[in-house]
């Protein structure tokens, strides 16, 4: 076995392992019963457990599963954070707000994306050390990229929320 191969194992084998550790929390956090979005966060995992590692597995829709896995992560920070906002903890202070918020929830997700960005680089890219990363920052492949669409999708959420209560 290739250092390549042995390295994209060990990150397909991270992110299904994160992808199913999430789900078992939100599940574990929020049961089915009561809750109107279980839909959007079974989708959403399924497509993280099955459909985002096969993506990445495959060189020639690994740029697919870095898309699918990234918006996938900014839906769910965006869900989570208005979760969290609906039901502040009480008092509010910095233990609140790292134990009692989804805030450890979304630093989890983030770290399945940066997991997958990883992968993303080192197929795309190569496994050359050497190599400069180069590319202007808010283009896509590079982190700009997705600051600029977390910034857009949350606005459009939140335009959404506000406009249709």
């Amino acid at each position: 076995m290739t250092v390549r191969v042995y390295v994209r194992t060990v990150l397909l084998a991270a992110l299904v392992t994160m992808s199913l550790g999430g789900f078992l929390l939100h599940l574990r956090i929020h049961p089915y019963a009561g809750h109107r979005s279980i839909l959007i966060n079974t989708v959403a995992s399924l497509l993280s457990i099955l459909v985002v590692p096969l993506l990445f597995s495959l060189r020639r829709t690994v740029h697919y599963g870095y898309v699918l896995n990234g918006f996938i992560t900014i839906v769910a920070t965006i869900t989570m954070a208005h979760f969290s906002i609906e039901h502040l903890p009480d008092p509010l202070g910095i233990g609140g707000i790292f134990f009692g918020t989804t805030f450890p929830d979304i630093l989890i997700v983030w770290g399945k994306f940066f997991v997958g960005k990883t992968l993303f680089d080192l197929e795309v890219m190569g496994y050359n050390a050497a190599l400069e990363k180069k590319g202007i920052s808010y283009r896509y492949p590079n982190l700009g990229w997705w600051l600029i669409h977390l910034i857009a999708v949350s606005a459009v959420y939140w335009a959404g929320n506000v406009l249709w209560r």
